[in-house]
C-alpha cells in the first residue's frame, strides 16, 4: 500500500455518520456534485469554494450531522495537503527551473535539429511528453505554443500536424504520469502504489500519446487548416540568457525523480525483503518527496547554475513557483475533503453494492464517472479527485496492479471531451487562433481520443496482469 494513502485511511471512520439508504444517499451525491457543477459553470465560483459547499451540502441531504460533517471534510483536507502538498510544490519548483533557465528550450531546440519534416509531428510528441512530465499543463502549454507556432511558420507545416502532437504529449502526462497533481491525489484516495502505477501510466501513455498526437493530427490537418496568427508569437524564456544548460544535463534532471521512482518499484517486486538494506536504501529514495527533493536540489546545479543563475535569482525563481499553486492546493485539499465527506456519509459503500449487483467492472465504473464530471465541470482535477473518492472503496480487495490501473481508469475519464467550461479549451483555441468549432474538431476529440484509447489500454492490461 502507497505510504500516500495512509493518513487518508487512518482519517476515514469505520462505520458511516449517518444511516441513510441507498436512494437518499444516492440524491445527496447528485445534489452534492449538482451544486459544485452549479457554482463552477454558473456563478464561476472558485473550485476551492465550490468543493466546500457541495461538501456540506451532500451531508445535510445524507442527513448526517453537521459538525461531524464538517469535522470529516476538514480532515480529509489536511490529510490530503499533507499527503501530496509538498509533491505538488517540489514539481512546481523544477517546472520553474526548466523553464526559466532555458532548459525547455534546450530540449526543445536539441530534438528539432535532429527532427527531419517527416518525423517532426513524431518530435513534437517526445517534446511535450518530455517536458510535461515536471509540469503543469498550463505551464506546458505556454512554453510550447510559441515552439508550435515558430515551427510551423518557419517550415511551412500545417498548425494542427505539429500543435496536436504537442499538445496530445501534455496531456496525457497530464492526465495519467505522476507527479501531476490529478494523478498523485488519486493514488493518495485509492491507496495505489505510487512506482507501480508511475510505470504502468508510462505504459499506456506511449501508444495513447502516439495515436492521439501523431496519427490523430494527420486527420486534423484535413478538418482545419489554420496559418499560425503572428501576433501570438511570444518571446521565449531563453533569448534573455546568455547560456543554457546542456541537454544531457537537463533530460537527466527531468528524468531524476522517475527513475528514482520506477527503481524503488522494482526492487519492492524483486526483493520484498524489508529487512534487505538495499530495499531499505531504495525505500528512501524512490519515496516520492526524496526523488523530487532530489531533483530540485540537482536541477539548481544542473539548470539553474548552468544558467548563470546566482544565490539571489535562485532563491526568486523557487519563491516565484510557489505562488501560482496556491489555487491549485487549496483546490485539490477540498476536494480531498469532498471524498472524505462521501466516505464518512457512506457513499463508497453504497458503490460497492451497487458495482457488485450490476456487475459493471470497476475500472469501466471509475472511467464513467469521472467522465461525467468532466462533462460536468470541465476541470480534469476536480473530476479526477471527485471520481477518486467515489471509486476509492472498489481497491479494497484489489491487487497492487488493478488499484494502480483503477488510478489510471480515473485519469483518462478525466481528459474527456473539453469543451467551454474546460480553461484548457479557450487557452487552446486563443493560442491557436481558431473558432469554436475548429476548436472541438481538433482540441476536443484530441481529449476525448486520449480518455477512449487510454481506457482500452487500460482494460487490456487488467485482462493480463
Amino acid at each position: 500500500m502507497s505510504t500516500l494513502s495512509v493518513e487518508m485511511l487512518a482519517a476515514a471512520p469505520a462505520e458511516p455518520i449517518t444511516s441513510a439508504g441507498h436512494a437518499q444517499l444516492g440524491i445527496a451525491v447528485l445534489v452534492g456534485i449538482a451544486v459544485i457543477v452549479l457554482l463552477i459553470t454558473r456563478f464561476k465560483l472558485h473550485a476551492f469554494l465550490s468543493l466546500t459547499i457541495g461538501s456540506l451540502v451532500l451531508g445535510a441531504v445524507a442527513g448526517a450531522p453537521l459538525d461531524k460533517v464538517i469535522t470529516g471534510f476538514t480532515t480529509g483536507l489536511g490529510a490530503t495537503v499533507a499527503g501530496v502538498g509538498v509533491l505538488i510544490a517540489l514539481g512546481a519548483i523544477l517546472g520553474k527551473l526548466l523553464a526559466d533557465s532555458g532548459g525547455a528550450d534546450q530540449i526543445v531546440d536539441t530534438i528539432l535539429a535532429k527532427a527531419g519534416r517527416r518525423s517532426m509531428p513524431w518530435a513534437m510528441v517526445l517534446i511535450a511528453s518530455v517536458i510535461g512530465l515536471p509540469l503543469f499543463f498550463e505551464v506546458g502549454i505556454v512554453l510550447l505554443i510559441p515552439v508550435v507556432l515558430l515551427v510551423a511558420k518557419r517550415g511551412n507545416y500545417s498548425l494542427m500536424r505539429i500543435g496536436i502532437p504537442a499538445l496530445a504529449g501534455l496531456s496525457v502526462m497530464h492526465g495519467l504520469v505522476p507527479p501531476h497533481p490529478g494523478p498523485l491525489v488519486a493514488i493518495d484516495a485509492i491507496g495505489a502504489n505510487l512506482g507501480v502505477t508511475l510505470a504502468l501510466g508510462v505504459l499506456v501513455a506511449v501508444p495513447t500519446a502516439i495515436i492521439a498526437g501523431p496519427l490523430f493530427s494527420r486527420v486534423a490537418a484535413r478538418w482545419v487548416d489554420i496559418t499560425p496568427p503572428e501576433k501570438l508569437i511570444p518571446q521565449r524564456p531563453s533569448e534573455d540568457l546568455e547560456r543554457r544548460p546542456g541537454f544531457a544535463a537537463t533530460v537527466a534532471t527531468v528524468l531524476l525523480p522517475v527513475v528514482l521512482m520506477l527503481a524503488k518499484a522494482l526492487v519492492d517486486i524483486v526483493v520484498d525483503d524489508p529487512k534487505d538494506h538495499v530495499q531499505r536504501v531504495t525505500d528512501v529514495i524512490g519515496s516520492p518527496m526524496i526523488a523530487l527533493l532530489a531533483a530540485v536540489l540537482v536541477g539548481m546545479f544542473t539548470l539553474g547554475r548552468a544558467a548563470g543563475f546566482g544565490r539571489d535569482r535562485l532563491a526568486g525563481t523557487v519563491e516565484k513557483s510557489l505562488v501560482p499553486i496556491a489555487g491549485i492546493l487549496l483546490i485539490v485539499g477540498a476536494g480531498g475533503g469532498f471524498k472524505q465527506t462521501l466516505i464518512d456519509v457512506g457513499v463508497g459503500q453504497m458503490i460497492l453494492d451497487f458495482s457488485e449487483d450490476w456487475s459493471v467492472s470497476a475500472l469501466l465504473l471509475a472511467w464513467l464517472i469521472a467522465v461525467g464530471i468532466r462533462l460536468a465541470t470541465g476541470s480534469a482535477t476536480v473530476a479526477t479527485i471527485s471520481a477518486a473518492g467515489l471509486v476509492a472503496p472498489l481497491a479494497a480487495d484489489m491487487s497492487t496492479t488493478h488499484s494502480a490501473l483503477l488510478v489510471l481508469a480515473v485519469g483518462a475519464g478525466s481528459l474527456f471531451f473539453s469543451h467551454v467550461n474546460d480553461a484548457g479549451f479557450w487557452l487552446v483555441k486563443e493560442y491557436f487562433g481558431m473558432d469554436i468549432g475548429q476548436t472541438i474538431k481538433t482540441w476536443s476529440v484530441m481529449e476525448t481520443i486520449i480518455s477512449v484509447v487510454g481506457i482500452g489500454f487500460v482494460m487490456l492490461l487488467s485482462l493480463v496482469l
